[in-house]
């Protein structure tokens, strides 16, 4: 065998390896999310029937969509902190223009608006002015907060009659509309990242700046869209809350960014940024989503379920920490 051969040898069994890592991270937490499913049809009375999962799914849109957005923020090596206190601005929009006579229409596009507003300050800060996306979104989870408790003037703002109501609560051919929100933001998101020149921008990005500037791409510019997409995705899942709850209430979504995150890292996309995808976000949500459903339905009290939620966070963070270390190796 010359070296040719030899060389020729190794790029495939290097490929090969490569490609079955990439399987494993891909559908690893899938694997995981159908293991919980059969454990749980076991333990947990009634998890196992078509009204619950499709509850589950309904349930676990909101975060799902919340992780979309956090996924091509952490891909390119930042975090969103604040996407529970976006959910819960855009929520207040929705719901005070609904109530202040506004139509459904315009009380929903408003409310995305509103997200993506929200967006476009947190990737100024981060893209223009050089602040530490930790710091940036830090900050506005909690200024954003205190703009729900002002709008909201601290206390719930209800509708009975609300016009959009249909979308957190109808159904099209028997499924809830969440889900197909979802499924609709995946599908988009997953295209723009791997089918998008966008996309492997975000990637590279994620990878290094630096390469990435020295490639002759656009850092600020995409870092500013990627935040504005999260922005987004938090006005989505802010229209969905009010619409299922017909109401906003000044804590609505508090917690939600580090379920969010959760899921991204449990799906597979690295903290560190450049590695990572859509379809291993959507699992680490529904994994999330499952284990809470199958607790609630084993009477498991709300404080027990806060230390398990922590657990799978620590759990999360360990993963990508070992993932790092193999890729090291």
């Amino acid at each position: 065998m010359n070296t040719a051969d030899t060389l020729t040898t190794g790029q495939v069994r290097r490929r090969r390896g490569l490609s079955a890592r990439t399987i494993i991270d891909r559908t690893g937490m899938i694997g995981v999310l159908v293991v919980l499913c059969i454990i749980l049809a076991f333990v947990a009375p009634n998890f196992l029937t078509a009204n619950n999962l499709l509850d589950v799914a309904r349930q676990a849109s909101v975060t799902a969509i919340l992780a979309a957005g956090a996924t091509l923020v952490i891909l390119t090596g930042g975090i969103d902190l604040s996407a529970g206190s976006a959910l819960g601005v855009c929520a207040m929009v929705a719901m005070v223009l609904a109530v202040g006579g506004a139509g459904g229409v315009v009380a929903v596009l408003l409310a995305l608006v509103a997200g993506a507003v929200i967006g476009l300050v947190n990737g100024m800060l981060v893209a223009w002015a050089r602040l530490p996306a930790f710091i940036v979104t830090l900050a506005a989870l909690t200024y954003l907060r205190g703009i729900v408790y002002i709008g909201t003037g601290a206390t719930t703002i209800f509708s009975p009659d609300l016009s959009f109501a249909w979308i957190g609560q109808g159904s099209l051919l028997g499924i809830p509309v969440p889900i197909y929100l979802m499924a609709i933001v995946f599908l988009v998101g997953w295209f723009v990242l791997s089918r998008t020149v966008f996309g492997r921008q975000v990637l590279v990005i994620g990878g290094s700046k630096e390469v990435a500037r020295l490639a002759g791409i656009p850092v600020r510019r995409t870092l500013l869209i990627v935040y504005v997409l999260a922005g987004l995705c938090a006005g989505i899942a802010g229209v969905i809350s009010a619409a299922r709850l017909q109401s906003a209430t000044p804590v609505l979504g508090t917690g939600y960014e580090l379920s969010a995150i959760a899921a991204v890292v449990l799906g597979g996309t690295s903290l560190e940024g450049g590695r990572g995808s859509f379809a291993g976000t959507l699992a680490g949500a529904l994994i999330i989503g499952v284990l809470g459903n199958g607790l609630t339905l084993m009477n498991v009290p709300s404080f027990y379920q806060l230390v398990v939620q922590g657990a799978v966070i620590l759990l999360a963070v360990g993963l990508d920490r070992l993932r790092r270390r193999t890729d090291t190796a």
